[in-house]
């Protein structure tokens, strides 16, 4: 009799999970959370302040800019988008070929390159390189990164597509591809006594040294002051001067030519926070690295990088699914903002206090915000991190006999 009145009150559950499961009613109700707690939910009132580039300073240059590498924030611009002659700046596009190759496996820093002898012809910053004379790529790198030597950025070019044509033709897609608007590339070197039109902009500079800083390898060399290749019979010497003397400089590289002025694009990193500089046109190398460095003062004295990591949050209660909870969470965050709005940054999330089945892996059911005071940083979504299907009566009846005669 007792177990007729179980199987009764268990068919009348059944019955009303399924009538529930047809039709059901909304469960969830917002809320937002902050370092734990459960606080009423605000008004949503983002911010649209952007860094303010109102500040002049006094430099060299006929351009400028300032960047923050990681997430491309402009901190500051003179005649930004300017097409002026760069010199051998140009070989940052040339060194970020050269490793993006590298990375697709079609050689590695030990393979040995022999100068044709166009390449050993170049004139102007060089290492003598006669034709037929085997580098490494590593020392072939080196010597373009420390001694900004053309006869060695040619010999890369023609190992990389075959000819210096080709090179300078993917130079001038990649150029396309990175959003480099006001750029053409007519030769690898930056030597511009015989082109009519090789030229890009501080902007231009900026996005192709950013793209090159993603490959590490590249501060291998970046951070040489003096260096030797072939067996030490040949010195090289940094011609950046800024990674002796500017506190955090890591690189990057440096040109000049008649018509194109001193120029210079600096990478420096303090505090977790990596800094993009740019001076095109400047009158001499001092007053070059002069602008360089007050560029880089006025980014690191003003602004800070702040950043999250990637979270798992706690699971999230679910109804109506095959598991009763799921996991969820978020990407890792960074931005760049005043040093003020730096020290109280703090991040607030908003979810659901219940999930309704089916869901699937990367559904987007809330949102991190990284706040500062009522500042609004930036936001990113929070995602289901698996699937949960929705359950069926069969299984709802299962689950129950389970429960109750431990089946």
């Amino acid at each position: 009799m007792k177990k007729t009145k179980i199987l009764s009150s268990m068919l009348s559950v059944v019955i009303t999970l399924a009538l529930l499961f047809a039709n059901p009613a909304v469960l969830a109700s917002d809320g937002v959370y902050e370092d734990g707690d459960i606080i009423d939910t605000p008004e949503d009132t983002p911010s649209d302040e952007e860094v303010s580039l109102d500040v002049r300073l006094d430099l060299d240059a006929k351009a400028a800019i300032l960047i923050e590498a990681k997430t491309g924030t402009v901190l500051y611009e003179e005649n930004a988008d300017a097409s002026l002659s760069p010199a051998s700046v140009t070989k940052i596009m040339t060194l970020l070929l050269t490793m993006e190759a590298m990375d697709s496996g079609a050689f590695n820093l030990d393979t040995l390159v022999t100068a044709s002898e166009h390449a050993a012809s170049i004139g102007g910053s060089q290492i003598y390189l006669e034709a037929g004379e085997q580098l490494t790529v590593r020392d072939m790198i080196k010597s373009v990164v420390v001694a900004s030597a053309n006869d060695v950025a040619t010999a890369l070019a023609e190992f990389v597509s075959g000819s210096e044509e080709l090179f300078v033709q993917k130079m001038n897609d990649r150029a396309k591809e990175l959003g480099m608007m006001n750029t053409n590339f007519e030769n690898p070197t930056g030597l511009d006594d015989n082109t009519v039109n090789h030229v890009t902009s501080a902007r231009d500079i900026a996005i192709m040294s950013a793209e090159l800083m993603k490959h590490e390898v590249i501060f291998e060399f970046t951070g040489i002051w003096q260096d030797t290749i072939r067996n030490g019979e040949f010195t090289l010497t940094n011609t950046n001067r800024m990674i002796r003397y500017y506190s955090g400089c890591t690189g990057l590289k440096t040109g000049s030519t008649s018509k194109a002025g001193y120029c210079i694009s600096s990478t420096a990193e303090r505090d977790g926070m990596e800094l993009i500089a740019v001076i095109l046109g400047s009158s001499t190398r001092e007053n070059r690295n002069k602008s360089s460095a007050k560029l880089l003062d006025y980014g690191f004295a003003n602004y800070a990088y702040v950043s999250f990591d990637t979270e798992i949050l706690d699971p999230l209660k679910v109804s109506y699914g095959t598991s009763d909870s799921v996991s969820v969470g978020y990407k890792s965050f960074g931005t760049v903002c005043s040093k003020s709005e730096a020290k109280n940054a703090t991040r607030v999330v908003e979810l659901p206090e219940k999930l309704e089945a089916p869901l699937k892996k990367g559904d987007v059911i809330g949102k991190v915000s990284y706040m500062s005071g009522d500042t609004e940083l930036g936001s990113d979504d929070i995602y289901v991190l698996e699937d949960v299907e929705k359950i069926t009566v069969p299984q709802i009846f299962v689950k129950i006999l389970r429960k109750y005669f431990f089946i």
